[in-house]
């Protein structure tokens, strides 16, 4: 049994039950460890959720940072970060709400050493918006405010969202980037 093997299984007990119903002897018992067996790995549920956290958000990093170095206009940028953002949750989808869902069970040491990684992301949305917002292709006035009304929009996904639904994830992706950026009024 290894680490990976061991991260996987916890994130999906934490995202059923919740960081703290989940104890170390449910994660052991996932992976038919002695509870003894796993603080060999680890130091205990800290320490498992902030590597679940670091995981979880350089998974999300490696789908996005790329689109952002592209040389494409904002719009387009922004449609497939969203798609590349939403196909990660629905790929990792444990994994991805224990990051979004979990995050505040940090402790004040290790919260202090996640925040700074996920702001990180979050300026990866940005810098697409401040793009658009020099191009002209957007009219944000604070893209950091725009940044997190996107987020907040899709990171709720991972609380509805069903592979055997009648949208596909790319579906969504599509819908949820067009009425971002087109908003409800009809133009006349």
């Amino acid at each position: 049994m290894d680490k990976e093997q061991i991260l996987q299984a916890a994130a999906q007990i934490i995202r059923q039950n919740g960081f703290h119903a989940t104890s170390m002897q449910d994660i052991a018992r996932a992976v038919k460890l002695q509870k003894a067996s796993l603080y060999h790995h680890f130091s205990g549920k800290q320490e498992i959720l902030l590597m679940l956290l670091d995981q979880a958000i350089d998974f999300l990093t490696e789908r996005v940072e790329p689109i952002v170095g592209q040389e494409l206009p904002a719009e387009e940028k922004l449609r497939q970060a969203v798609r590349a953002y939403l196909e990660a949750l629905s790929e990792r989808k444990d994994l991805i709400s224990v990051l979004l869902l979990e995050y505040r069970s940090l402790d004040p040491r290790s919260l202090a050493r996640h925040i700074p990684r996920r702001d990180r992301f979050e300026q990866q949305w940005r810098k697409i918006i401040q793009e658009g917002v020099v191009s002209g292709e957007f009219s944000a006035t604070d893209t950091a405010l725009t940044a997190r009304a996107l987020l907040s929009v899709l990171n709720w996904t991972v609380t509805w969202y069903k592979p055997t639904g009648p949208l596909t994830i790319e579906q969504i992706a599509d819908h949820a980037a067009g009425l971002f950026l087109n908003g409800l009024l009809c133009r006349k």
